[in-house]
């Protein structure tokens, strides 16, 4: 992705200081750009919980680095398990967190420079991130192309939730990745983007990096999606995943449930970009295993924003009423047209899903 004219992905190891990884601290997005440095696991760990960095592929990539600041400081493996637990904690839903703290504990634990193997798979963990959902978008493409077809060229309008764009990966995004590989082949599309309360990641990081690409693309309130819909103005609406079943159900952030009922009363097909990092292969049924995140009330409660060339913030709730915060739904596999994986696209379905993954097929005794 560019930001004004020159190539970013959203993070790496700082030029000239491999002992410092730099990232993209999307607290400040839309209004600054600001480049953070973390030299511990422990101020990696923090900038996974408090959401310096946050969607799926991103948190993977930080607590691959994050295992190789814990290698730098102590190649002990009491140390870097304790590391390990520390950087799982920090968010539960996401399923590359835990896919890519466990690989770099094997990594790290079985080679005999450990802090060398530990920036090896971190830079792997990243490079493969970039490239599945470079093939993302390579996959997605066509079914943005027939429905251009059938529009004879008019644009195609797509629907977004929350934010599966590049900021949410290491580079070009899941969700993101047809759209901005469309849009590089000359179709006409337009994207409506969600909002996304509470935290705003549409307003905030979606609008930001389509505006950056160049993509058309209209700021819309959560709710207006159904309406939208019922009108015939979204075409296909799709989305991202911080963990999707082997069965196909969909945990992404809140709202993504609503939208899919929407799309299935109204006909638009629902589409769930997904590198494969993004499966839990040991999870059924999403709705029953899948731990939500439930995030503080202050989310709620409180809205940021920029004022006079500073962030402010605002209540806008009562201060003794009180709040919850689910970070995410499920979206159950019924609902899903296809997901997009790095692979190819396949039904939300077991039988599809492992067709395409057959290492991941249950075999029978």
């Amino acid at each position: 992705m560019k930001v004004h004219g020159r190539h970013y992905r959203t993070i790496w190891l700082k030029v000239g200081d491999a002992r410092t990884v730099q990232l993209i601290d999307q607290r400040a997005l839309p209004h600054e750009f600001i480049v953070e440095e973390v030299r511990t696991v422990a101020e990696a760990a923090r900038a996974i919980a408090e959401m310096h960095v946050r969607g799926a592929g991103l948190i993977g990539a930080t607590a691959g680095y994050g295992m190789y600041l814990a290698a730098i400081e102590s190649t002990d493996p009491d140390w870097l398990r304790r590391a390990c637990e520390t950087l799982k904690a920090t968010r539960p839903t996401a399923v590359n967190l835990a896919w890519a703290v466990d690989r770099q504990l094997a990594a790290i634990l079985s080679a005999a420079d450990k802090v060398a193997a530990a920036r090896a798979t971190a830079a792997q963990i990243a490079d493969e991130d970039a490239d599945f959902c470079r093939r993302l978008g390579e996959h997605g493409l066509p079914l943005i192309a027939a429905i251009s077809v059938r529009k004879a060229g008019a644009p195609v309008n797509i629907l977004t939730h929350c934010n599966a764009g590049w900021l949410a990966f290491v580079d070009h995004g899941s969700a993101t990745a047809p759209i901005y590989a469309a849009h590089d082949a000359g179709l006409a599309v337009h994207v409506w983007v969600d909002e996304t309360r509470p935290r705003n990641q549409g307003s905030k990081l979606t609008a930001w990096e389509l505006a950056q690409h160049g993509v058309p693309h209209t700021l819309i309130v959560d709710n207006a999606g159904g309406y939208l819909m019922q009108r015939g103005e979204v075409d296909l609406v799709l989305v991202g995943t911080d963990r999707t079943t082997r069965t196909g159900d969909v945990a992404n952030k809140i709202g993504t449930y609503l939208k899919a009922l929407a799309a299935h009363d109204n006909a638009v097909p629902f589409y769930v970009a997904l590198p494969s990092s993004s499966f839990d292969w040991q999870m059924r049924d999403g709705l029953r295993e899948i731990p939500i995140e439930d995030r503080g009330a202050a989310e709620v409660k409180l809205i940021d924003g920029w004022r006079d060339g500073a962030r402010a913030e605002v209540l806008i709730a009562p201060t003794d009423s009180p709040a919850a915060n689910p970070g995410f739904d499920i979206t159950p596999s019924r609902l899903v047209t296809a997901l997009i994986t790095e692979r190819g696209v396949c039904a939300a379905s077991e039988a599809a899903i492992t067709a395409l993954f057959p290492e991941h097929a249950v075999q029978s005794r």
